[in-house]
């Protein structure tokens, strides 16, 4: 069902004033952050005014659908077991990408558009994804999913969609960021950058602390 025709007037202005890709990173922003195995739609997430990074991602793309961009989501993996994995939304200017996120970290949340390939954008992301061992955990990225290609099942206001997106995402083609040796030879997160990255964090909602699952 389209996501417009469920929205009440007070909804339905919230979301025509997300008219840029900044203001929608500030309207996710003020969302807590809930990480919980519920999996929102986009109706629901507008509606119950809390998510996690997968549904936050579906709700940014969209929003920017309606701001004319193709509702597109990049997946970030990490090393299996030691962190969560993230989902962004895409968005495109003058060629280059950038991104909005929903995240319990802050430097996992938004990205200008400058970047001129999706590694260069995923590799931002690299220094400032860590768990709470203060270990860098990512690992890898997939390439860019069109939602649109799932408007059948009704992705923007099912939750039966939203499950069956995540499952296609999960089946994407990885592109890994790091050689085994390079792996090896990281370097624990430092103090200064690990309080800096930690600003705003519910340490309950985090990997490792809460129960998984």
């Amino acid at each position: 069902m389209n996501l417009e025709t469920q929205l009440t007037a007070g909804e339905r202005d919230q979301l025509q004033s997300l008219n840029t890709p900044y203001r929608l990173q500030l309207y996710l922003d003020r969302l807590p952050y809930v990480a919980e195995e519920r999996n929102r739609s986009p109706l629901a997430v507008l509606r119950d005014g809390q998510c996690h990074c997968y549904d936050g991602a579906l709700l940014a793309a969209a929003v920017l659908r309606r701001m004319g961009q193709a509702p597109l989501v990049m997946n970030l993996w990490p090393e299996p077991g030691l962190d969560d994995d993230h989902v962004l939304a895409l968005y495109r200017v003058d060629g280059c990408w950038g991104a909005v996120a929903k995240s319990n970290y802050s430097g996992l949340r938004f990205r200008e558009p400058v970047y001129r390939s999706l590694r260069e954008l995923a590799m931002t992301y690299f220094e400032v994804y860590y768990n709470l061992d203060r270990i860098k955990t990512l690992r890898s990225y997939t390439r860019p999913f069109d939602l649109s290609r799932m408007d059948a099942l009704e992705w923007e206001t099912d939750e039966g969609g939203v499950a069956a997106v995540e499952d296609h995402l999960h089946h994407l083609r990885r592109f890994e960021l790091l050689t085994p040796k390079m792996i090896q030879s990281l370097s624990p997160v430092d103090e200064r950058a690990y309080h800096a990255g930690m600003h705003g964090t519910n340490i309950e909602q985090s990997f490792g602390r809460r129960e998984n699952p």
